[in-house]
């Protein structure tokens, strides 16, 4: 039994359920936060995909093997324009919270999984 839609030697492969409610959710959430804004209401989604980057700042190679401390790069630049600029809105914060959750989702996966 296949996990996904077959046509013929290849599948479309869906995710989990949860996974998939979730995303669902989160698109609702994108789309009614960028319907607050009065102008360039696209630029909700720049500030969420911006804020789900994380980059290595430190690592550290050993016998026991690699170690790579992880940050999310992307919220805290996204953070630091956004309270600086007299663009800022609370959608945009929003958004880029919702980015830094997706962010903090990739560091658990980093270090645990």
């Amino acid at each position: 039994m296949h996990n996904g839609i077959q046509f013929g030697d290849f599948a479309i492969v869906l995710p989990s359920l949860p996974i998939t409610i979730i995303a669902i959710i989160m698109i609702f959430l994108l789309i009614k936060w960028s319907k607050q804004l009065e102008t360039r209401r696209f630029t909700i989604f720049f500030y969420f995909l911006i804020s789900t980057y994380i980059a290595p700042i430190f690592s550290h190679s050993s016998k026991g093997g690699v170690f790579q401390l992880w940050i999310p790069l992307g919220f805290i630049v996204v953070f630091f324009y956004l309270h600086y600029s007299k663009r800022n809105h609370p959608s945009k914060m929003k958004a880029s919270i919702l980015g830094l959750s997706i962010a903090l989702y990739q560091l658990l996966l980093k270090y645990v999984g």
